[in-house]
Protein backbone atom coordinates (compact mmCIF):
# COMPACT_ATOMS: atom_id res chain seq x y z
CA UNK A 1 0.00 0.00 0.00
CA UNK A 2 1.40 3.26 -1.21
CA UNK A 3 0.83 6.33 1.74
CA UNK A 4 -0.01 9.60 0.55
CA UNK A 5 3.11 11.98 0.55
CA UNK A 6 3.63 14.15 3.26
CA UNK A 7 2.62 17.89 3.04
CA UNK A 8 5.30 20.30 3.78
CA UNK A 9 5.11 23.48 4.87
CA UNK A 10 8.67 25.22 5.15
CA UNK A 11 9.21 28.35 7.47
CA UNK A 12 12.35 30.45 6.46
CA UNK A 13 12.17 28.91 2.75
CA UNK A 14 14.22 31.86 1.05
CA UNK A 15 17.39 30.80 3.64
CA UNK A 16 20.13 28.32 3.40
CA UNK A 17 18.12 25.47 4.93
CA UNK A 18 14.89 26.32 3.52
CA UNK A 19 16.55 26.04 0.17
CA UNK A 20 17.74 22.62 0.99
CA UNK A 21 14.71 21.13 2.32
CA UNK A 22 12.79 22.07 -0.86
CA UNK A 23 15.86 20.41 -2.98
CA UNK A 24 15.53 17.11 -1.26
CA UNK A 25 11.55 17.52 -1.18
CA UNK A 26 11.65 18.04 -5.23
CA UNK A 27 13.78 15.24 -5.49
CA UNK A 28 11.22 12.95 -3.89
CA UNK A 29 7.93 14.25 -5.17
CA UNK A 30 5.67 10.97 -4.75
CA UNK A 31 7.05 11.09 -1.16
CA UNK A 32 6.58 15.14 0.01
CA UNK A 33 4.28 17.68 -1.35
CA UNK A 34 5.08 21.39 -0.41
CA UNK A 35 1.94 23.04 0.07
CA UNK A 36 3.08 26.49 1.98
CA UNK A 37 6.25 28.58 1.92
CA UNK A 38 6.90 31.22 4.74
CA UNK A 39 9.99 33.72 4.64
CA UNK A 40 10.66 37.11 6.19
CA UNK A 41 11.22 39.52 3.30
CA UNK A 42 13.09 38.59 0.17
CA UNK A 43 10.12 38.95 -1.88
CA UNK A 44 12.13 37.88 -5.47
CA UNK A 45 13.69 34.70 -3.49
CA UNK A 46 9.94 33.95 -3.06
CA UNK A 47 8.36 34.61 -6.18
CA UNK A 48 11.50 32.36 -7.49
CA UNK A 49 10.66 29.55 -5.00
CA UNK A 50 6.63 30.11 -5.64
CA UNK A 51 6.83 29.43 -9.42
CA UNK A 52 9.15 26.55 -9.22
CA UNK A 53 7.08 24.54 -6.35
CA UNK A 54 3.64 25.75 -6.46
CA UNK A 55 2.58 26.14 -3.13
CA UNK A 56 -1.10 26.22 -2.00
CA UNK A 57 -0.26 29.71 0.38
CA UNK A 58 2.67 32.22 0.71
CA UNK A 59 3.36 33.98 4.08
CA UNK A 60 5.45 36.65 4.29
CA UNK A 61 6.30 38.34 7.65
CA UNK A 62 7.06 41.75 5.77
CA UNK A 63 3.68 43.27 4.15
CA UNK A 64 5.72 45.12 1.42
CA UNK A 65 7.11 42.19 0.64
CA UNK A 66 3.97 39.55 0.70
CA UNK A 67 2.68 42.83 -1.87
CA UNK A 68 5.16 41.77 -3.78
CA UNK A 69 4.75 37.97 -4.14
CA UNK A 70 1.68 38.20 -4.59
CA UNK A 71 1.23 40.42 -7.54
CA UNK A 72 4.31 38.90 -9.39
CA UNK A 73 2.50 34.95 -9.13
CA UNK A 74 -1.52 37.07 -9.98
CA UNK A 75 0.37 38.24 -13.20
CA UNK A 76 1.50 34.35 -13.58
CA UNK A 77 -1.77 33.07 -13.17
CA UNK A 78 -0.85 31.39 -10.21
CA UNK A 79 -3.72 30.70 -7.54
CA UNK A 80 -1.29 30.79 -4.51
CA UNK A 81 -2.93 32.55 -1.95
CA UNK A 82 -0.27 35.56 -0.18
CA UNK A 83 -0.38 36.55 3.44
CA UNK A 84 1.03 39.15 5.20
CA UNK A 85 2.34 39.66 8.83
CA UNK A 86 4.11 37.12 11.81
CA UNK A 87 0.23 36.25 12.13
CA UNK A 88 -0.27 35.02 8.76
CA UNK A 89 3.50 33.14 9.23
CA UNK A 90 2.07 31.39 12.29
CA UNK A 91 -1.15 30.60 10.73
CA UNK A 92 0.90 28.77 7.48
CA UNK A 93 2.71 26.84 10.07
CA UNK A 94 -0.48 25.78 12.13
CA UNK A 95 -2.90 25.32 8.37
CA UNK A 96 -4.81 21.65 8.42
CA UNK A 97 -3.66 21.66 4.79
CA UNK A 98 0.76 20.98 6.33
CA UNK A 99 1.15 17.75 8.53
CA UNK A 100 5.02 18.74 8.41
CA UNK A 101 6.52 21.99 9.00
CA UNK A 102 10.26 22.80 8.49
CA UNK A 103 10.87 25.24 11.31
CA UNK A 104 14.04 27.03 9.57
CA UNK A 105 13.24 31.23 10.34
CA UNK A 106 16.06 32.79 11.60
CA UNK A 107 16.59 33.99 15.02
CA UNK A 108 13.72 35.12 17.45
CA UNK A 109 11.54 35.43 14.77
CA UNK A 110 10.65 31.98 14.52
CA UNK A 111 9.31 31.06 17.72
CA UNK A 112 5.63 32.22 17.52
CA UNK A 113 5.55 30.13 14.36
CA UNK A 114 7.29 27.22 16.02
CA UNK A 115 4.73 27.08 19.27
CA UNK A 116 1.71 27.18 16.75
CA UNK A 117 2.58 24.59 14.45
CA UNK A 118 3.63 22.23 17.84
CA UNK A 119 0.79 23.36 19.50
CA UNK A 120 -1.35 22.11 16.08
CA UNK A 121 0.51 19.10 16.78
CA UNK A 122 2.50 18.86 13.52
CA UNK A 123 5.73 16.69 12.89
CA UNK A 124 8.36 19.48 13.36
CA UNK A 125 11.75 19.42 11.69
CA UNK A 126 13.27 21.84 14.04
CA UNK A 127 16.26 23.95 12.23
CA UNK A 128 16.16 27.11 14.39
CA UNK A 129 17.57 26.54 17.84
CA UNK A 130 16.24 29.84 19.22
CA UNK A 131 12.48 28.82 19.90
CA UNK A 132 14.10 26.09 21.98
CA UNK A 133 16.60 28.72 23.13
CA UNK A 134 13.91 30.78 24.77
CA UNK A 135 11.03 28.88 25.40
CA UNK A 136 11.79 25.44 25.50
CA UNK A 137 10.18 23.78 28.93
CA UNK A 138 7.04 25.45 27.13
CA UNK A 139 7.34 23.99 23.54
CA UNK A 140 8.16 20.46 25.50
CA UNK A 141 4.97 21.03 27.21
CA UNK A 142 3.04 22.08 24.13
CA UNK A 143 4.36 19.01 22.38
CA UNK A 144 3.49 16.42 25.02
CA UNK A 145 -0.71 18.01 25.39
CA UNK A 146 -0.57 17.96 21.22
CA UNK A 147 1.25 14.97 20.22
CA UNK A 148 3.58 17.03 18.31
CA UNK A 149 6.58 15.14 17.27
CA UNK A 150 10.17 17.09 17.10
CA UNK A 151 12.77 15.87 14.83
CA UNK A 152 15.69 18.16 15.32
CA UNK A 153 17.34 18.86 11.95
CA UNK A 154 20.56 21.13 13.25
CA UNK A 155 23.17 18.81 12.25
CA UNK A 156 24.93 18.17 15.50
CA UNK A 157 21.15 17.86 17.78
CA UNK A 158 20.27 15.77 14.26
CA UNK A 159 23.38 13.25 14.87
CA UNK A 160 22.54 13.08 18.85
CA UNK A 161 18.97 12.35 17.83
CA UNK A 162 20.08 9.23 15.57
CA UNK A 163 22.44 8.43 18.65
CA UNK A 164 19.73 8.21 20.97
CA UNK A 165 19.08 5.10 22.61
CA UNK A 166 15.73 3.62 22.21
CA UNK A 167 13.98 4.25 25.12
CA UNK A 168 12.71 7.83 24.84
CA UNK A 169 14.29 9.06 28.87
CA UNK A 170 17.96 8.47 27.64
CA UNK A 171 18.36 6.59 31.21
CA UNK A 172 21.52 5.08 29.99
CA UNK A 173 22.89 8.18 28.80
CA UNK A 174 25.47 9.88 30.72
CA UNK A 175 26.76 12.69 28.36
CA UNK A 176 26.50 14.38 24.89
CA UNK A 177 29.54 15.93 23.08
CA UNK A 178 28.75 18.47 19.86
CA UNK A 179 31.07 19.14 17.66
CA UNK A 180 32.13 23.02 16.86
CA UNK A 181 34.37 23.29 13.55
CA UNK A 182 35.64 26.31 15.68
CA UNK A 183 34.90 28.60 12.44
CA UNK A 184 36.65 30.27 9.90
CA UNK A 185 38.94 32.55 12.63
CA UNK A 186 39.72 29.02 14.59
CA UNK A 187 43.49 29.93 14.40
CA UNK A 188 43.46 34.08 14.63
CA UNK A 189 45.41 35.24 16.98
CA UNK A 190 44.23 38.31 18.96
CA UNK A 191 45.48 41.14 16.39
CA UNK A 192 44.25 39.66 13.72
CA UNK A 193 40.67 39.35 15.77
CA UNK A 194 40.52 42.95 16.28
CA UNK A 195 40.77 43.55 12.08
CA UNK A 196 38.39 40.59 11.58
CA UNK A 197 35.74 42.03 8.64
CA UNK A 198 31.85 40.39 8.65
CA UNK A 199 33.14 39.24 4.80
CA UNK A 200 36.22 37.34 7.29
CA UNK A 201 33.79 36.05 9.96
CA UNK A 202 30.89 35.01 7.00
CA UNK A 203 33.78 32.79 5.59
CA UNK A 204 32.96 29.61 6.99
CA UNK A 205 35.42 26.52 5.75
CA UNK A 206 32.89 23.83 5.67
CA UNK A 207 29.13 25.01 5.87
CA UNK A 208 27.20 27.01 3.74
CA UNK A 209 25.50 28.97 5.90
CA UNK A 210 23.74 32.56 6.25
CA UNK A 211 25.73 35.63 7.54
CA UNK A 212 23.70 35.49 11.41
CA UNK A 213 24.58 32.19 11.86
CA UNK A 214 28.30 32.14 10.01
CA UNK A 215 29.58 35.40 12.67
CA UNK A 216 27.44 33.03 15.91
CA UNK A 217 30.41 29.88 14.61
CA UNK A 218 32.81 32.79 14.23
CA UNK A 219 32.43 33.28 17.83
CA UNK A 220 31.04 30.18 18.85
CA UNK A 221 28.11 31.47 20.39
CA UNK A 222 26.33 29.12 18.32
CA UNK A 223 27.48 26.23 20.13
CA UNK A 224 26.53 28.17 23.40
CA UNK A 225 22.52 28.37 21.97
CA UNK A 226 23.17 24.92 21.27
CA UNK A 227 24.17 23.36 24.33
CA UNK A 228 20.96 25.02 25.67
CA UNK A 229 19.07 23.68 23.08
CA UNK A 230 20.39 20.00 23.37
CA UNK A 231 19.62 20.25 27.16
CA UNK A 232 15.75 21.09 26.39
CA UNK A 233 15.49 18.41 23.60
CA UNK A 234 17.50 16.02 25.22
CA UNK A 235 16.08 16.68 29.13
CA UNK A 236 19.94 16.61 30.00
CA UNK A 237 21.45 19.38 32.70
CA UNK A 238 23.43 21.10 30.52
CA UNK A 239 26.48 20.17 33.05
CA UNK A 240 26.15 16.87 30.77
CA UNK A 241 26.36 18.72 27.02
CA UNK A 242 29.58 19.57 26.41
CA UNK A 243 31.32 20.70 23.33
CA UNK A 244 34.55 19.36 21.39
CA UNK A 245 36.31 21.48 18.10
CA UNK A 246 36.63 19.36 15.16
CA UNK A 247 37.95 21.14 12.40
CA UNK A 248 36.46 19.15 9.37
CA UNK A 249 32.99 18.72 10.59
CA UNK A 250 32.66 15.11 9.61
CA UNK A 251 31.74 13.89 13.38
CA UNK A 252 28.64 15.75 14.00
CA UNK A 253 28.17 14.58 17.87
CA UNK A 254 28.68 11.71 20.19
CA UNK A 255 26.85 10.11 22.85
CA UNK A 256 28.32 8.40 25.80
CA UNK A 257 26.67 5.77 28.04
CA UNK A 258 27.25 4.74 31.32
CA UNK A 259 28.59 1.44 30.53
CA UNK A 260 31.87 3.75 28.60
CA UNK A 261 30.70 2.95 25.24
CA UNK A 262 30.45 6.27 22.83
CA UNK A 263 28.52 6.52 19.65
CA UNK A 264 29.16 9.08 16.47
CA UNK A 265 27.41 9.55 13.67
CA UNK A 266 29.69 11.00 10.56
CA UNK A 267 28.85 12.40 7.53
CA UNK A 268 29.69 15.11 5.24
CA UNK A 269 29.29 18.77 6.22
CA UNK A 270 25.75 19.08 3.85
CA UNK A 271 22.82 19.66 5.42
CA UNK A 272 20.94 18.11 3.42
CA UNK A 273 21.74 14.89 5.22
CA UNK A 274 20.00 16.55 8.52
CA UNK A 275 17.39 17.08 6.36
CA UNK A 276 16.46 14.04 4.18
CA UNK A 277 16.47 12.26 8.21
CA UNK A 278 14.02 14.25 9.64
CA UNK A 279 11.98 14.66 6.49
CA UNK A 280 11.90 10.63 6.21
CA UNK A 281 11.75 9.79 9.81
CA UNK A 282 11.25 7.66 10.67
CA UNK A 283 12.19 5.63 7.73
CA UNK A 284 15.40 6.96 5.63
CA UNK A 285 15.43 8.61 1.94
CA UNK A 286 18.31 9.74 -0.28
CA UNK A 287 19.47 13.02 0.81
CA UNK A 288 21.54 14.02 -2.79
CA UNK A 289 24.81 14.59 -0.61
CA UNK A 290 28.10 12.80 -1.16
CA UNK A 291 28.32 9.79 0.60
CA UNK A 292 31.46 9.44 3.59
CA UNK A 293 34.08 7.43 2.37
CA UNK A 294 36.24 5.75 5.38
CA UNK A 295 39.55 6.58 3.99
CA UNK A 296 38.06 9.91 4.70
CA UNK A 297 38.32 9.38 8.52
CA UNK A 298 42.25 9.58 8.89
CA UNK A 299 43.67 12.49 10.27
CA UNK A 300 40.22 13.64 12.33
CA UNK A 301 41.21 16.34 14.96
CA UNK A 302 39.50 16.88 18.13
CA UNK A 303 40.64 19.34 21.04
CA UNK A 304 38.85 21.32 23.73
CA UNK A 305 37.58 24.78 22.97
CA UNK A 306 40.22 27.78 24.89
CA UNK A 307 37.90 29.18 27.11
CA UNK A 308 39.89 32.52 26.43
CA UNK A 309 39.28 32.00 22.50
CA UNK A 310 35.71 31.33 22.45
CA UNK A 311 34.52 33.13 26.03
CA UNK A 312 30.72 32.61 24.42
CA UNK A 313 30.52 29.49 26.04
CA UNK A 314 31.52 30.54 29.01
CA UNK A 315 28.73 33.24 29.03
CA UNK A 316 26.10 30.78 27.84
CA UNK A 317 26.62 28.07 30.52
CA UNK A 318 26.50 30.57 32.82
CA UNK A 319 22.80 31.66 31.33
CA UNK A 320 21.71 28.23 31.14
CA UNK A 321 22.83 27.67 34.58
CA UNK A 322 20.83 31.42 35.88
CA UNK A 323 17.41 29.42 34.56
CA UNK A 324 14.61 32.03 34.17
CA UNK A 325 14.36 34.14 30.95
CA UNK A 326 18.20 34.68 31.03
CA UNK A 327 18.42 32.21 27.70
CA UNK A 328 15.85 34.58 25.84
CA UNK A 329 17.68 37.71 27.21
CA UNK A 330 21.40 36.01 25.75
CA UNK A 331 19.61 35.26 22.36
CA UNK A 332 18.34 38.35 22.14
CA UNK A 333 21.20 40.18 23.12
CA UNK A 334 23.51 38.02 20.52
CA UNK A 335 20.97 39.25 17.59
CA UNK A 336 21.25 43.13 18.65
CA UNK A 337 25.59 42.57 18.75
CA UNK A 338 26.14 40.71 15.48
CA UNK A 339 23.54 42.88 13.59
CA UNK A 340 25.52 45.86 14.84
CA UNK A 341 29.03 44.07 13.65
CA UNK A 342 27.46 42.94 10.49
CA UNK A 343 27.00 46.66 10.10
CA UNK A 344 30.34 47.74 11.06
CA UNK A 345 28.98 49.18 13.97
CA UNK A 346 31.32 47.09 16.65
CA UNK A 347 34.22 45.13 16.14
CA UNK A 348 33.84 41.35 16.13
CA UNK A 349 35.64 41.57 19.43
CA UNK A 350 33.21 43.72 20.88
CA UNK A 351 30.26 41.29 20.01
CA UNK A 352 30.22 38.82 22.90
CA UNK A 353 31.70 41.88 25.69
CA UNK A 354 28.61 43.50 24.92
CA UNK A 355 26.55 40.29 25.27
CA UNK A 356 27.96 40.11 28.65
CA UNK A 357 26.81 43.31 29.28
CA UNK A 358 23.64 42.85 28.71
CA UNK A 359 22.77 40.17 30.58
CA UNK A 360 24.85 41.78 33.68
CA UNK A 361 22.67 44.10 33.34
CA UNK A 362 18.76 42.54 33.25
CA UNK A 363 19.80 39.73 34.91
CA UNK A 364 18.19 41.07 38.64
CA UNK A 365 14.94 41.39 36.82
CA UNK A 366 14.98 38.06 34.07
CA UNK A 367 16.90 35.51 36.17
CA UNK A 368 13.77 34.97 38.49
CA UNK A 369 11.40 35.44 35.55
CA UNK A 370 9.36 32.63 35.02
CA UNK A 371 8.84 31.65 30.86
CA UNK A 372 5.10 30.20 31.47
CA UNK A 373 4.39 31.33 28.07
CA UNK A 374 5.37 32.68 24.74
CA UNK A 375 4.74 36.31 26.22
CA UNK A 376 6.81 35.77 29.14
CA UNK A 377 9.60 34.82 26.68
CA UNK A 378 9.69 37.89 24.14
CA UNK A 379 9.11 40.43 27.16
CA UNK A 380 12.43 38.78 28.33
CA UNK A 381 13.62 39.54 24.19
CA UNK A 382 12.41 42.85 23.78
CA UNK A 383 14.29 44.10 26.98
CA UNK A 384 17.61 42.97 26.00
CA UNK A 385 17.02 44.55 22.97
CA UNK A 386 15.82 47.58 24.50
CA UNK A 387 19.23 47.32 27.22
CA UNK A 388 21.70 46.06 24.23
CA UNK A 389 20.03 49.51 21.93
CA UNK A 390 20.63 51.64 24.71
CA UNK A 391 24.41 50.17 25.29
CA UNK A 392 25.08 50.83 21.54
CA UNK A 393 23.87 54.31 21.82
CA UNK A 394 26.03 55.11 24.70
CA UNK A 395 28.84 54.05 22.92
CA UNK A 396 27.83 55.64 19.85
CA UNK A 397 30.82 58.61 19.72
CA UNK A 398 31.25 58.58 16.02
CA UNK A 399 32.70 56.28 13.95
CA UNK A 400 33.19 52.00 14.16
CA UNK A 401 33.77 50.97 17.37
CA UNK A 402 35.40 48.66 19.79
CA UNK A 403 33.58 47.53 23.01
CA UNK A 404 35.85 46.27 25.78
CA UNK A 405 34.49 45.28 29.22
CA UNK A 406 34.82 48.85 30.54
CA UNK A 407 35.84 51.42 27.84
CA UNK A 408 34.74 52.20 24.22
CA UNK A 409 37.35 53.13 21.89
CA UNK A 410 37.36 54.06 18.20
CA UNK A 411 39.01 50.64 16.23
Amino acid sequence: MVSAPAKLAVLGATGSVGRSTLAVAAAHPGRIAVHALAANANAAGMIELARRHRPAAVAMADADAAATVRAALKADGLATAVTAGAAAVADIAADDGTDTVMCALVGAAGLQSTVAAVRAGKKILLANKEPMVMFGAGIRRAAQKSGAVIVPVDSEHNAVFQCWPAEESGAGVARIILTASGGPLRTAGPAELARVTPEDACRHPNWSMGRKVSVDSATMMNKGLEIIEASHLFRLPVARVEVLVHPQSIVHALVEFRDGSLLAHLAEPDMRVPIAHALAWPARMESGARRLTVEALAGLEFSLPDPARFPALTVAREVAEAGGAMPAVLNAANEVAVAAFLARRIAFTAIVPLVRAVVETVAPACQTADVDDVADALAADAEARRCATALLKEAAVGGALKWTAKTVTHV
